[in-house]
């Protein structure tokens, strides 16, 4: 199937956050909502599940688990267990929740300047200071990691690193040696990585992303990874998310500390995020075709 990704699509009348918070005068860029039409066979499955007519409390597919550990597998040959699985509405409640779950007020949570605002918020929420290393910008732009400054953020309070992988907004996609570094860092000061990787299926030819948690058993051991359909697929509205926490024992924490607070996702995010992770493999690679041509035309 070939996709049109050049269809103009007019969102102004569909209750878009991103196209009606500015003026009309105003063309919004936001990296988190891309205007493409989503994949047809989520749009099918959506369909079919409007169809059935009746909307209660959403449960995952019984094949979604399966979906996801044999994406995971297939992809950056990581071995998960389905139990590992949480899932959540979305990957900023996943790292606001981790946050919570592993630490006490007045802790402290390592982040790496500048990145996506949310993680900025996160430390406030949970009452914790906001232990921050600045990433290094070379002359050419790009941004490299000072391990020193990394190691010296850290206190004896700190409990949580908020890693962002594929970073945003800086752009890297960061090494299997930077990762075991930052890893072994954190393990040496038992601080726990809340990873948010929800960029991870955008990713150009020449990079490739390495989960953090798939390095080594002991870095699983200490690592919820969060990842999501959202991005990927354009689909942030419907509200999915997985978090992959492999310890028993953290991931009995991240799920007591969502209980009555957080309920889950709704029964069409469940249903996209199958269709997507299932089906939607042939999109996403014209997708990244066309998206890295627009990427070498602006620098053209």
């Amino acid at each position: 199937m070939t996709y049109d990704f050049d269809q103009r699509i007019d969102r102004r009348h569909s209750e878009s956050a991103k196209w009606l918070y500015y003026d009309e005068d105003v063309l919004p860029m936001w990296l988190a909502d891309m205007d493409f039409r989503s994949p047809d066979p989520v749009i099918q499955a959506l369909h079919e599940r409007v169809e059935h007519g009746v909307f209660g409390y959403g449960w995952q597919p019984p094949e979604l688990r399966q979906v996801i550990v044999e994406r995971l597998q297939r992809l950056y040959s990581w071995q998960v267990l389905p139990e590992a699985l949480v899932f959540l509405p979305g990957v900023v409640t996943g790292f606001n929740l981790a946050c919570h779950a592993v630490t006490s007020p007045g802790d402290g949570v390592l982040i790496q300047t500048p990145v996506y605002w949310p993680i900025l918020r996160t430390p406030a929420g949970a009452e914790l200071t906001s232990d921050e290393m600045e990433l290094t910008r070379r002359p050419d732009g790009r941004y490299e990691i000072d391990f020193d400054l990394f190691e010296k953020a850290i206190t004896d309070r700190t409990r949580v690193f908020i890693l962002c992988n594929p970073h945003n907004p800086v752009g890297r996609v960061f090494r299997r040696e930077e990762l075991g570094q930052m890893a072994e860092i954190c393990l040496r000061h038992n601080v726990v990585i809340c990873s948010d990787e929800i960029h991870c299926d955008l990713v150009f030819p020449g990079s490739r992303h390495v989960p953090i948690a798939s390095l080594a058993p002991e870095i699983a051991d200490q690592t919820i990874t969060l990842m999501a359909p959202s991005k990927t697929f354009n689909l942030p509205g419907l509200k999915c998310s997985v978090a992959i926490v492999q310890n028993p024992e953290l991931r009995k924490k991240l799920e007591s500390t969502h209980t009555g607070l957080v309920h889950g996702v709704n029964v069409m995010g469940y249903t996209a995020a199958l269709a997507a992770y299932r089906d939607g493999q042939a999109w996403l690679d014209e997708l990244l075709r066309y998206v890295e041509a627009n990427l070498d035309y602006l620098l053209q």
